[in-house]
């Protein structure tokens, strides 16, 4: 009997089938499989860049692959938004971005909301409680003490303020609505330059981020925008002590391009959880005054819109909303 040919070789590739390795249906890819990037809006050395090179560090020994992390500060994060939005969505480009991208950027460039609101939330990374310092010159020792003051100043009290738009700016904003304090806003290039004319008494007030300048001795911190009194300051009140409900802090947290797989999401909030964990990242954070707190990719998409619509109202208040 004669065989035909396309029946032989379908049995052949049926035997070479059937000898192959059998590889499960749906069965996880690895991941990562090659280095990682991190791209963010932060300067180098700036604000919660620090703290992000040590989570970046930490998960790239975890993963066995180097991650880098990739500044593109500019246009208020509108820049490092159309970068990452543009990543291929498997995990090996990332976003780690802070509160005034995920807050400011909305209202004032409504053409990007759609892009910001298509990332996929993965982890909360951490985050730097503003506080309010003062030079010691000034003739208040309290929180209180400084609300009354200002408003017995008919020009008011000049504040140092890093970077308009940013979480220094918005903290300010809400702190004098909240309170009626008469403080008036000046703006500065970076925190360092602020603390300087504080500290030279140039200026008598600061609101910054609880990290770097803010903790000099030269100047006096009044309170602390955390929700309770943190560890490293247990002397120092808490904002909401005096005006009740008040927090304010500078975030940062890692999201994935539109279009990350639920999977990829799910393992590297699991990593970084585990992370944030550690006691060498938990020690270099303290240093740092950087926090965090655990959340799931569904907490984060909630923690991100309560937060959009806290400071919305503000963002108009300040000028920063889109004409």
């Amino acid at each position: 009997m004669k065989v035909h040919r396309r029946w032989f070789l379908l049995g052949v590739l049926c035997l070479f089938a059937a000898s192959a390795p059998i590889k499960s249906f749906g069965q996880t890819p690895t991941f990562p499989s090659r280095p990682v990037k991190f791209i963010t809006p932060q300067a180098a050395g700036s604000g919660n860049d620090p703290a992000m090179r040590v989570l970046a560090d930490k998960l790239g020994k975890m993963w066995g692959q180097q991650i880098a992390l990739i500044n593109q500060p500019g246009a208020g994060g509108a820049i490092a938004v159309r970068s990452a939005a543009s990543a291929v969505p498997d995990g090996h480009i990332l976003f780690i971005t802070i509160a005034s991208t995920l807050t400011v950027l909305p209202v004032t460039e409504p053409d990007l909301s759609e892009k910001l609101n298509s990332f996929v939330p993965i982890g909360f990374a951490g985050e730097i409680p503003m506080g309010i310092a003062i030079s010691p010159q000034l003739p208040v020792n309290s929180l209180a003490e400084l609300i009354e003051f200002s408003k017995k100043q008919p020009a008011g009290l000049n504040a140092a303020v890093a970077f308009r738009g940013g979480m220094p700016d918005l903290a300010t904003e809400l702190f004098r609505n909240r309170t009626g304090a008469n403080l008036n806003p000046i703006y500065y290039p970076g925190s360092v330059q602020a603390m300087s004319d504080v500290i030279t008494n140039r200026v008598p007030v600061i609101v910054d981020g609880l990290s770097g300048p803010l903790g000099d001795e030269q100047v006096k911190l009044l309170a602390i925008a955390s929700p309770a009194r943190l560890p490293a300051h247990p002397q120092i009140p808490t904002v909401s002590e005096t005006v009740p409900g008040f927090t304010a802090s500078g975030w940062f947290v890692l999201l994935g391009p539109p279009g990350t797989p639920a999977w990829i999401a799910k393992k590297v909030n699991e990593d970084l959880r585990q992370a944030l964990d550690q006691q060498d990242v938990r020690e270099k954070f303290t240093a740092l005054g950087v926090s965090t707190r655990a959340m799931s990719p569904e907490e984060l998409s909630d923690f991100i819109g309560s937060e959009q619509q806290l400071w919305k109202p503000v963002i108009s208040k300040v000028g920063l909303a889109a004409q």
